[in-house]
């Protein structure tokens, strides 16, 4: 049985990349995946069937010989990209529908939708999906006020093989991103922590880059821009990784991981890497009050004391519990998977 899965695939952002490892390793038994992907050769290099997702008409050809559509991962149905592109998944759903092919959404995260249109277009949208499952409980409420019921089961990352934490004294590693919240010297008092931290505490510091096209040259920018310290210049390299095992490792070695980005926080917990977070969105600050780390939000002025509080966090691993139970909980969006396998004529037949 084939099944087109849909989301940002093959865009060069390591966040993305792992959620689709999670939604492959999660499908069931003779389930064969044609995936939407932006860069279709990175993940053909893989063995990966794949799709133009950029192109409607090509993906509308794929979904014709697939037997089911799912939603995978993220954010889709949300109007803060554009309108269109909430049309887009609109029309992928109808399509389906209309085809009598069943519909899932895959550990999604619903919203914002800012417009009236858009909520009254989603409205419309979710009890035409034969089963939902969300990663966060506002994603969750939203969807039951809006027609779809469904369980709530975490980021599904969460579920990736477990790394094996060895870097008391290791580097900090940062999943810096450019955002909007940043700009010219307001980079100025977490760079200046950083490098008071990386000198008391004697560390390299590891820039690692979670999306090629987004991330990749920060650090340099900012040295260009004459807003890294010079003694934070000295202890800075950028390093490059391609796959979610490799930002495992390298948070596994790592003293402490300071995350912007979603996925670079819960790829590093997943190491069992000591973990602080920088919440450009509230994504982020909803990952680390689950996790107990330390986070601050770039709405608000820096605290004083914020390389004090990388300092506590240094070298100190968050609780294998806390991990285990969170990694339990995103097992969970398996189970929604599991009924492309065992109910698709009853799935197919519903509206």
């Amino acid at each position: 049985m084939r099944v087109l899965l849909c989301g940002y695939y093959g865009e060069h952002n390591i966040g993305d990349d792992a959620l689709l490892e999670v939604l492959l390793a999660q499908l069931p038994p003779g389930c064969t995946p044609v995936v939407t992907a932006y860069d279709p050769a990175a993940l053909e290099v893989r063995g990966i069937a794949t799709v133009q997702r950029r192109s409607l008409p090509r993906v509308l050809k794929a979904l014709r010989s697939c037997s089911a559509l799912v939603l995978g991962g993220g954010s889709l149905l949300q109007d803060s990209t554009s309108f269109l592109s909430l049309l887009y998944y609109a029309a992928l759903i109808t399509a389906a529908r209309l085809e009598g092919k069943p519909v899932l959404l895959w550990a999604q995260g619903l919203g914002p939708l800012r417009r009236r249109r858009s909520r009254a277009l989603v409205r419309a949208l979710l009890p035409m999906v034969q089963g939902a499952s969300w990663r966060d409980r506002g994603s969750a409420q939203l969807a039951a006020r809006l027609g779809c019921a469904g369980l709530v089961a975490g980021d599904p990352v969460w579920a990736l093989p477990a790394g094996q934490w060895q870097g008391r004294g290791g580097p900090i590693v940062v999943c810096f991103r450019s955002t909007a919240q940043l700009q010219g010297q307001q980079w100025r008092p977490y760079l200046d922590a950083l490098s008071q931290l990386a000198d008391q505490a004697n560390r390299e510091v590891i820039w690692l880059p979670l999306h090629r096209e987004q991330d990749t040259g920060l650090l340099a920018h900012l040295r260009s821009q004459g807003l890294l310290p010079a003694a934070l210049a000295a202890r800075s390299r950028e390093v490059t990784a391609e796959r979610p095992s490799e930002v495992i490792a390298m948070a596994a070695d790592a003293g402490l991981v300071v995350a912007m980005r979603l996925h670079g926080l819960i790829l590093a917990a997943i190491a069992g890497a000591p973990c602080a977070a920088l919440s450009y969105d509230p994504k982020v600050a909803a990952a680390a009050d689950q996790l107990g780390c330390d986070c601050h939000g770039l709405e608000v002025t820096p605290p004083a004391d914020l390389q004090q509080r990388w300092r506590m966090a240094l070298d100190q691993p968050p609780p294998a519990a806390t991990l285990a139970a969170l990694r339990r909980e995103a097992e969970q969006h398996r189970q929604l998977l599991a009924r492309l396998q065992h109910q698709l004529p009853t799935l197919s037949s519903n509206s």
